[in-house]
Formats: structure tokens, sequence, C-alpha cells
């Protein structure tokens, strides 16, 4: 049975993982038969918005990442820093405002942004390992960052604000529909946009997250 890192970056779409998303990527990776290893970072998230206002909560004490994404995995969870790369098969990241704000700085710093050394040591490991990575919504940003030198193949959906900046970091894009993916064959690197499609259905996302998942699977 293979076994598919999932990166979750804390627990809702604005400051942190985007559930649905990462509730189809655990259903997905269960469907097809494989096993979810869900780890997260062991630091504090950037900040915390109430998601009826979606105004940020000053008042509101610090969550941390680990603990916040433990909601979604129902506590069986790893701290993303004790991870063996030897461990896993394949990885993927859901997307969410999270994986902009928590796993790098791309919400805020766009093209010159940095991923948190945990991401990056394990995305490099995993790649140098020839194992093959998915990303979905915002998250291939952080695989732009990453992989940008070597020219990476992504999709963010369609809004052209993100395509030119994620294309300035080195990345090339492909315009794709919610149940759509982008395959980079020769960097073994899947991503599909899901909630970058803002007004798309849970239907329309499970078949793209699925999609991605199954071609990560494949390239394993």
């Amino acid at each position: 049975m293979k076994k598919i890192g999932v990166i979750l970056a804390g627990c809702g779409h604005i400051d942190g993982s985007e559930i649905t998303e990462a509730v189809l990527t655990l259903l997905a990776i269960d469907k097809l038969n494989a096993q979810a290893i869900i780890i997260a970072p062991n630091a504090n998230q950037h900040h915390v918005i109430d998601h009826l206002s979606k105004k940020e909560d000053a008042q509101a004490r610090p969550r941390n990442i680990l603990v916040e994404s433990a909601r979604i995995a129902r506590g069986k969870i790893e701290d993303l820093a004790k991870i063996d790369h030897n461990q896993l098969d394949a990885l993927v990241l859901p997307g969410g405002f999270g994986a902009a704000k928590n796993l790098c700085n791309f919400a805020f710093a766009g093209a010159n942004a940095e991923v948190i050394p945990s991401v990056k040591n394990l995305l490099l490991k995993i790649h140098e390992a020839k194992k093959p990575i998915g990303g979905i919504c915002i998250s291939p940003a952080i695989l732009s960052l990453v992989f940008g030198n070597k020219g990476v193949e992504v999709t963010v959906g369609d809004d052209p604000d993100t395509i030119a900046t994620v294309e300035k970091m080195g990345a090339k894009h492909f315009i794709k529909k919610v149940t759509e993916v982008h395959v980079d064959k020769n960097l073994k690197i899947v991503t599909t946009p899901a909630y970058m499609h803002g007004n798309s259905r849970i239907h329309e996302l499970a078949e793209g997250i699925e999609a991605c998942v199954r071609a990560v699977i494949n390239l394993c």
C-alpha cells in the first residue's frame, strides 16, 4: 500500500487548510487503496481569522498549525519536522490560505516569498528521491517557489494576477478547469485548481482532486 504524505496548514480556508479540499484529498487516497500520512509543521500560524466576519481576531490566542490541523486529521497527525521522507511514496498539499500564509509567505510577499524550511526540505528530499508531488488550489505556488528554477509546470486556475506571479517565479502555467489536472511528467508534479475557481461545486472539486491523487499514485 502506497503511503501518501498530506501536508496540512491549519484548519479553515482563510487562515489554514481548506477543509473541503483536505477531506476530499484524504477520501481520494483511501478510495485509491493508499494510506494517508497526515503531517503539519509544529509552529504558530500567521494569524487567526474569524471565518464568519472574515476579519482578523487580534485578541485570539496564537494557534499552532499542528494542533489546528489535528482537527481535520481526528488527531492522527505527525510533526512534519520528524517525518523521514523514506516513509513516504508521494506527497500532496491541499490548498487554503494557510498554504500561502503558514507554509510560506506567498500571500504577503508574492514572487519574493519564501517557503518555511521544514516544508521546503521535505519537498526537496521527496523530489530528489524521484517521488511524485501533488498540489491543490493555491499550493502550486509553493511548488513554484521551490521548483521554479527547474521550470515546473503548474495550474493555479485562471486568475491573471496569480498566474503572472507564479510565472515570475519561473513556473510554466497551464489553465485547467476545476475537474482537470496538469501533469509535469518531467518533474513528477501534478496540480489541480480546486477552489481557485471560487464558484466550484463540491462534486467538481471531488472529481479534480481524485484525478490529482490518482495521477500522483500512478507516478509512484
